[in-house]
């Protein structure tokens, strides 16, 4: 095996893992802001943030790890997915940027402490919701012609794109509310475990419904499932799926157990991820770019694979140290400075 088959194939596991825990540690973050306006009081949305507050900005290290990743070791891909989904990622950058400036500002306002909590929770949703419509349009397929976008501005403004936004709000609120159960305690724990079973339906008919929707799709995911009798080797991840969800809504409401449903809402997202990347497989952006179509020279993969090996450990080590250090109950009344 030489090296321009390994190397890309080397470099989509990194650039998914990045992008997976960048989904999964970023996630619960931006579902805290999306359950922002459940909070009962101004102090009670303190409370939920300051669970977030000492790792929030290092969990971005990821999403800057995916998206440079994808530009050093996949250029075409890069710059075709850029052309397509211009808008939106436009809307994700603001969003983002909109979402950390009123994390750190609320918390030092007094009179415009309460605008900045709107603003707190509409950049996350809106980042969430374009999040969504960028991995909607890459399920439906792209319209490339030799590594050109000829889709148009708003080729990816689709029903399609709009639910999968949607759904991945749900998601994210999911993963938000099992992290307060797991980090809060008192009313804000009560209000998480209550609003966990309704937000594991939403996530569960939203599956159901995405899945619906692909047969009428013609898409590259559609055929990688249900041709050739892949269906039966992949259905491991729907059975799972289920086992995870069912394991999820009977953990919610136990008043003993803070960090099972924190764990298994990571696994409805990792599931929901390798069923994601099984069904791509070997497509970079479905239906024309592979990952060899789209990868850089071989030198320039193996050189930037070094500085990787380097890199990633890093992240590793501070994302662990930091989660470390901040473990434990977050009590109502404790200060972000």
């Amino acid at each position: 095996m030489d090296l321009m088959t390994w190397l890309p194939v080397a470099w989509f596991a990194v650039i998914g893992f990045g992008v997976l825990m960048y989904v999964v540690l970023d996630g619960f973050v931006l579902g805290i802001g999306i359950l922002a306006p459940f909070a009962h009081s101004e102090e009670e949305l303190d409370q939920m943030m300051n669970t977030a507050a000492p790792i929030w900005d290092g969990n971005e290290t990821w999403l800057v790890l995916g998206g440079a990743g994808l530009l050093a070791a996949f250029p075409k891909a890069y710059a075709a997915l850029l052309s397509a989904l211009y808008l939106p990622v436009l809307l994700l950058v603001m969003a983002l940027v909109f979402r950390g400036v009123a994390f750190e500002f609320r918390f030092k306002a007094h009179r415009s402490k309460r605008l900045w909590s709107v603003a707190f929770g509409l950049g996350s949703l809106l980042a969430t919701f374009a999040q969504g419509i960028i991995l909607g349009a890459l399920v439906q397929g792209l319209p490339i012609v030799e590594g050109v976008y000829t889709g148009g501005a708003l080729g990816w403004f689709t029903p399609f794109a709009m639910l999968t936004g949607a759904s991945l709000v749900a998601g994210y609120a999911l993963l938000g509310s099992t992290w307060l159960i797991l980090k809060t305690t008192g009313p804000v724990q009560v209000l998480a475990r209550q609003l966990t079973r309704p937000l594991v339906v939403a996530v569960i008919v939203a599956m159901g419904l995405v899945s619906s929707w692909l047969p009428f799709l013609q898409s590259h995911l559609m055929q990688r499932w249900f041709s050739d009798g892949n269906f039966w080797w992949l259905s491991p991840v729907p059975i799972l799926t289920l086992a995870v969800a069912t394991a999820l809504w009977r953990s919610a409401l136990h008043p003993r157990r803070d960090l099972p449903p924190f764990l298994l809402s990571l696994g409805l997202f990792v599931l929901g991820f390798a069923g994601l990347v099984l069904g791509m497989w070997p497509y970079l952006l479905p239906p024309t770019m592979t990952l060899w179509d789209a990868a850089a020279p071989a030198s320039s993969l193996g050189f930037s694979l070094v500085g990787l090996v380097v890199l990633l450990p890093v992240i590793l080590g501070y994302t662990a140290w930091s989660y470390r250090v901040f473990r434990g109950k977050v009590e109502a009344g404790a200060g972000y400075h």
